[in-house]
């Protein structure tokens, strides 16, 4: 008898050996996260929407965890500076990229090496959907549907229409409606949405395309007209039809795009999951609240929807990107 229950206690001993690196690397092996300050890179500027969304958001995750969150601005190359950064930064959750679409998606089709592989070394963690952007045209032309800009368009032979860079979702959007409708749209591509809306009040613009809330100072002035939104209505102005609903046929109206938060590719996937969690929880901050509302945004989605809206975008962005005739650079 003794000797049976010798055997049985050995065997279990030896079986709860074997279970405990796997217990160990899955749970006790794992330190707490976070451990430390944890550092937070925006890859555009200081005062823009998405430095505005990295400190709103940082700021109640930075509560709810019992560490500081420091947002540090490395902003240029369309956010590949910053991006290339966080993609070669420890994967402990302790360093998180806040960006846009433009450098989760574009920059692959617009750069030759932007210092970073997306889906080889970032994790998409939770994103906010854009909102739907805003075509205006300038009053003197008479548009105020996406048929009158069409027919005006036609009848001056080229129109200038404003983008906030090259390979933007404006600049996307001159090529398709010119596709469709045999245009002559021109791009003028300003750096950023300010100095864009500032041509549009100076009257150098026919046409620009950008945010509601940016473009505040231009139809507040009556120096614009909205004629249609990208892809989405926007709720501040709900009679405003979008450029499906007035007849545009281009896939690419119907994406949002999105801003949002990465990590490291090797980032635990608890670390993941968490930091989703908390940035949907943030959705019911009162900070947060009023700062999307600022900005017409949709509340931030958890893991599995972003990266679901991520794969669904990506292939109909490459193809508009495409399109353009953009060689890399």
């Amino acid at each position: 008898m003794s000797k049976t229950i010798h055997r049985r206690h050995f065997i279990a001993a030896g079986t709860a050996a074997a279970a405990m690196p796997f217990i160990s690397r899955r749970g006790f092996a794992q330190p707490a996260w976070p451990s430390r300050q944890i550092k937070m890179i925006c890859s555009y500027p200081a005062g823009g929407q998405t430095d505005l969304l990295a400190r709103g958001f940082g700021e109640y995750i930075s509560k709810q965890v019992g560490q500081t969150v420091v947002i540090e601005n490395k902003a240029g190359a369309s956010g590949s500076i910053g991006t290339a950064e966080v993609a070669r930064a420890e994967p402990d959750g302790h360093t998180i990229l806040c960006s846009i679409s433009t450098t989760y998606v574009m920059n692959r089709a617009m750069m030759k090496n932007p210092g970073y592989d997306m889906d080889k070394d970032l994790t998409l963690v939770s994103v906010i959907p854009g909102a739907g952007l805003l075509l205006v045209a300038s009053p003197k032309s008479g548009v105020k549907t996406l048929a009158d800009f069409v027919a005006f368009a036609r009848q001056s032979g080229k129109v200038n229409f404003g983008t906030y860079s090259a390979g933007s979702a404006p600049h996307i959007t001159i090529n398709e409606l010119n596709r469709q409708y045999g245009l002559n749209i021109e791009p003028i591509h300003y750096r950023g949405e300010a100095p864009m809306w500032t041509g549009m009040a100076e009257g150098t613009l026919d046409v620009a395309m950008g945010s509601y809330t940016a473009a505040q100072s231009v139809l507040q002035s009556d120096r614009g007209v909205v004629f249609a939104v990208h892809s989405k209505k926007v709720h501040m102005i709900p009679e405003v039809k979008t450029l499906p609903e007035q007849g545009a046929t281009s896939r690419f109206f119907s994406v949002s795009g999105f801003s949002g938060w990465a990590l490291p590719k090797a980032t635990p996937q608890p670390i993941v999951d968490r930091l989703s969690q908390l940035c949907v929880a943030a959705n019911n901050d009162p900070k947060v609240k009023e700062l999307l509302k600022t900005f017409v945004l949709e509340p931030a989605i958890g893991f599995k929807e972003s990266n679901a809206l991520y794969q669904s975008e990506l292939p109909i962005w490459m193809e508009s990107a495409q399109a353009l005739g953009l060689q890399p650079v």
